[in-house]
Formats: C-alpha cells, structure tokens, sequence
C-alpha cells in the first residue's frame, strides 16, 4: 500500500536561524479524556517553519525508531529535537496533565517509514510516563483516507472503535500520559511517514533497561550506516 506520501511543499523556504515551536497553542490546548488524557495542538511547527523542516530531514530508507545519535541530521532537526527534549515543553505538559517530570529521564527517536507490521492496536510500554509525537509530513490523499492516522482508542479489539483520530501531518503534537487502556494504533500503511517520539520515562529498572537498549540500538544503527 505505498503511497505518494510526501508531495514536496511548493516553494519550500529555507530558514536558517532555530525553530521556535508554538508553545502559546501548547498552553491554550484543551485536554481531552476520551477515550483518555491527551492534548493535540495542530501546526506546533508552524506551516513557513515545517516546509525548511521537512526538506532537511534525513532519508530514512528502512523503518523502526532511530536515535539521533544514530544519524547525520541537520542543525536544523536537531535544534527541533533539543526543543522537544528542553525545560519549556517539559513545563507545560506537566502542568498541563498535573504531573511531576522534573527528574524524568527522556528518550527521543525518528521514525520515517511504516512498514505493514507497524500501527497494530498497542499500550506503550509501563516504563515510559508520557508519549508526545510530533508529526513532520504534508497533508496528502493518504491521510484524508484515514490511513496511518493515528486512532485513540476505547479497547484493544478494534481499530474502528475510537474516540479520536489524529492525522500524522502539518506539525501536529499529540501528548497522552501512558497507562493501562491508553490503547492506540492505525490502519496499516506502508510508506514514508516522519515522526519525531519523546518519551518522559520512569527512573525505576525496567526505565532503565530501557534506556540502555535505546542507546545500544543507536551505537549499532550508527555502525550499521556507517559501514
């Protein structure tokens, strides 16, 4: 099912100097609780921002989550990325859903491609407290027929029972504290597909654990582009 996902933004800008998210739509973002606590905030990239920002993302051939370490990526993608791992947004979503994160240790990752065996119906892992996406691609034909968009979900059975649905485009942030029945997923699609994952994590053994896999994976994905 692959898909002509990235039509190029027409006249695509360049932009040199850091990108500032919009962190005023971030506080003025409701929180919903059905079918759980989440907040969606759409163009946290702003549009002229997201055009330099998709055009200086690394070509991510193969899908699963990549490091940054594991990558060559522009000063550009990582400023976004220090943005998503600094103290503002960290202070917002814990006031935002009543959180204490000031001593969680983050995990961030890039994905670019989705493969048939991803998007299947999930609760993220016990040791990550909070998942926040930042989805980085055009709007195109695929989203509008709802595949890969991302789908919140009232159980574990059926990807057609959701209370909301989430297209992964034009610098959308989605935010969910992590639980039990924060069931999520997608209809399958193959293709291109650029999402920026920060996790604030527990600090207990299996968060550590964790941790150490995420930094094993990013030695070996580096050695392997290298070789």
């Amino acid at each position: 099912m692959e898909s002509g996902l990235h039509q190029p933004f027409a006249g695509t800008m360049t932009i040199t100097a850091p990108i500032r998210p919009d962190y005023a739509a971030l506080e003025a973002a409701p929180v919903s609780d059905d079918p759980f606590p989440h907040a969606v905030v759409p163009h946290f990239i702003r549009p002229d921002d997201l055009q330099a920002l998709v055009a200086s993302l690394p070509e991510l051939a193969s899908g699963g989550s990549f490091p940054p370490s594991a990558l060559a990526v522009s000063p550009l993608v990582r400023g976004v990325m220090e943005e998503m791992e600094g103290p503002v947004l960290r202070g917002i979503i814990a006031r935002k859903f009543g959180l204490d994160l000031h001593d969680a240790p983050t995990m961030l990752t890039l994905r670019g491609r989705t493969r048939e065996k991803d998007g299947r119906i999930h609760c993220d892992s016990v040791a990550k407290r909070v998942t926040v996406l930042l989805y980085l691609n055009p709007a195109s034909a695929s989203w509008a027929r709802q595949e890969g968009c991302v789908r919140l979900l009232r159980g574990p059975d059926d990807i057609e029972d959701f209370a909301a649905e989430v297209p992964p485009v034009d610098g959308t942030l989605l935010i969910f504290p992590n639980g039990p029945t924060t069931w999520h997923g997608h209809r399958q699609y193959v293709g291109r597909r650029y999402t920026i994952q920060l996790n604030y994590m527990e600090t207990g053994a299996k968060a550590r654990s964790e941790l150490r896999r995420h930094r094993l994976s990013a030695l070996a994905k580096r050695l392997s582009r290298a070789a």
